[in-house]
């Protein structure tokens, strides 16, 4: 009995740092595909990185104060001011994680450049995850298949299947293009496709497919179950996220075309990195699009 309540204890504390990360990735990840934050970041003081550390948190403080990123009722001022620690805890690791994956910071960078890199970035992260709840929580509701009487006829289960799957389809193609809409014609995506190894291509893409499938099917974000028991063609939780991926990696491609970052000219490897690296921002877009519907 003692280890069923600590195991179901400990899944409870992943499921809520996995929200938390999920929140901070989906704020933070525009943020990281920019080139003036890693120069400043690269350049800041000392005493700056602390000062930076001090409002952040008096932010997320502020926030969680009112409701933060978990769901338990907060009792004072004590939960308040370890819940603002976790969150800005779990932002740092998210910055730190996407920098690390974008190889903005190595085993050879400096350490004062990058400490400077990531409270930079671990901002927008935080703050993500200290609002994840509040913009993103839902209660459960009945999704269409439930509300199907056992007197519908089967045209009409195969046409909700479809529907099911085209919302889908259009939710994760317009929350990629809003999100890859503004990185594709800046320059940072060549600048990162210098550095882009086959195998660092390969690690990326997982990275996308993990991320994207822990914010639409891990995260517990709006109804979670109502996710797993949709009947569209595609419905599958893992066949859902590879669908979604190829998708944000075809409105990547499109929009680097679209901002004439892409020309047929172009060898096919160049459009296979400039697609990849732009996939992850994409992705990322496209579960927030499927999590909204």
């Amino acid at each position: 009995m003692g280890d069923k309540i600590i195991k179901q204890t400990w899944k409870k504390e992943l499921d809520e740092i996995i929200r938390g990360a999920s929140g901070g990735l989906l704020f933070g990840i525009p943020l990281v595909y920019t080139m003036e934050v890693w120069l400043i970041g690269s350049r800041v003081d000392s005493s700056l990185m602390l000062l930076i550390l001090l409002i952040t948190y008096l932010v997320i403080f502020s926030l969680n104060s009112i409701e933060g990123f978990r769901r338990k009722k907060r009792k004072g001022w004590t939960d308040a001011i370890l819940e603002s620690s976790e969150a800005l805890a779990i932002g740092c690791c998210c910055a730190s994680f996407t920098l690390l994956l974008l190889q903005k910071i190595t085993p050879t960078t400096p350490l004062e450049e990058v400490l400077g890199k990531i409270i930079f970035e671990t901002v927008p992260f935080a703050i993500g995850t200290a609002l994840s709840r509040v913009l993103l929580d839902g209660e459960p509701k009945k999704s269409v298949s439930q509300e199907d009487t056992s007197g519908k006829k089967r045209g009409n289960k195969q046409q909700v299947q479809v529907n099911e799957t085209l919302a889908d389809i259009s939710a994760s193609f317009m929350g990629a293009m809003i999100v890859a809409f503004s990185i594709a014609p800046t320059d940072e995506v060549r600048v990162l496709a210098v550095t882009a190894s086959p195998p660092w291509l390969i690690i990326l893409m997982m990275a996308s497919l993990l991320i994207s499938y822990m914010i639409v099917f891990a995260a517990g974000f709006t109804d979670q179950a109502k996710r797993r028991k949709q009947q569209g063609l595609f419905q599958t939780p893992e066949t859902e996220t590879v669908i979604s991926y190829l998708i944000a990696l075809f409105t990547s491609g499109l929009m680097l075309l679209f901002f004439q970052q892409l020309n047929f000219d172009m060898p096919w490897f160049l459009w296979l990195q400039y697609t990849i690296i732009l996939g992850l921002p994409a992705a990322i877009g496209g579960a927030a699009g499927r999590i909204a519907i």
